[in-house]
């Protein structure tokens, strides 16, 4: 019963704070990557904007953009640096652990830091609910974008890239087309 209750009131409290929405600035943060440095979105000086993206070792949805979000980075991140965040709890999934963030970031070849968000206090700022989650902000940290990396959790299948669609026209002077997409992927757990 007291698990229960705890639950319900850690759910009130993340239901109870801000969620960012487009047009809103979202604050900085500082939390240690697998690199075992701290990061912040300050310390990328020349960046134009920053793709925040919300995700995690064991959901499927985000391993299977893991190869996406590294072509992310590569193609944008000297002027769209991607930051990485795991939001999920490891006591509900261990592989979610920061030492097997540790080895998924080696694994993988991640190009980009892999944060944790230690305490669960970032999440919730920005109302990530799924991963993965993208926040896209501009250089100002003014959100321009929410929602879904792409339109299809396959490869192959994918016709419409809205990250990429909304860098291209903040690269060209114009408020991204589409703002707003539904976020699809595995619940952030809590615990």
């Amino acid at each position: 019963m007291k698990s229960f209750i705890i639950t319900i009131l850690t759910l009130f409290a993340f239901s109870a704070t801000a969620q960012y929405k487009i047009g809103d600035i979202a604050t900085d943060f500082s939390l240690k990557g697998t690199d075992d440095k701290m990061h912040s979105l300050a310390d990328f000086k020349n960046a134009k904007g920053y793709i925040v993206i919300f995700t995690c070792n064991h959901c499927p949805y985000s391993v299977a953009y893991e190869d996406r979000i590294i072509a992310l980075q590569s193609k944008y991140g000297s002027l769209y640096p991607v930051i990485a965040i795991n939001p999920n709890d490891p006591r509900a999934y261990e592989i979610d652990s920061f030492e097997n963030m540790k080895v998924r970031a080696k694994e993988k070849g991640f190009n980009f830091p892999y944060l944790f968000d230690d305490g669960q206090k970032i999440f919730p700022q920005y109302g990530a609910t799924k991963t993965p989650h993208v926040f896209l902000l501009d250089k100002n940290r003014k959100v321009q974008y929410i929602g879904a990396i792409d339109d299809s959790t396959q490869p192959e299948g994918v016709e419409e890239k809205f990250v990429e669609n909304a860098i291209a026209d903040l690269e060209a002077g114009k408020k991204p087309k589409t703002n707003y997409t539904k976020a699809i992927g595995c619940s952030i757990k809590t615990i």
